[in-house]
């Protein structure tokens, strides 16, 4: 999928604030607001742009990652979707190595990311973890 350069400097606008107004947005790429609109939905029709997020900062919520290892000849693909659908998990991917899943998990606090990794250790088939407690964003 091709973007053009005002597409690419439109997706790097919004990762930095995906809260920026199609208006602030406009004057930055010297468009007007409706041509910056039709660009967004452009991108998210594409599928370039999947969803608009809100990031907490470190003050305010503790985040992990948790590495899962499965049992052998279990369904990695079912037990990557239970995970995702536990409360406090962001994301999950299928990976390779010695665990076959990382799950992103927050919390308002360590105690909540405790329960997540704990409802992860409790499903059936997952036989190890290791987990690894996100101290800052490296910007």
């Amino acid at each position: 999928m091709s973007l053009d350069e005002v597409d690419r400097e439109l997706v790097e606008m919004l990762k930095g604030n995906g809260r920026a107004s199609f208006v602030e947005l406009a004057e930055r790429l010297n468009l007007s607001e409706a041509a910056v609109r039709r660009r967004v939905k452009k991108l998210l029709d594409r599928g370039v742009i999947r969803k608009f997020t809100v990031e907490l900062g470190v003050t305010t919520a503790a985040r992990a990652i948790t590495l899962v290892a499965t049992e052998l000849g279990s369904s990695t693909s079912e037990i990557a979707t239970r995970i995702k659908s536990l409360e406090g998990v962001e994301r999950v991917y299928e990976i390779t190595g010695q665990y076959d899943i990382a799950a992103f998990i927050r919390g308002g606090s360590i105690v909540e990311v405790n329960s997540t990794i704990d409802n992860i250790r409790s499903l059936k088939n997952v036989v190890n973890t290791n987990t690894i407690i996100i101290l800052r964003d490296v910007l």
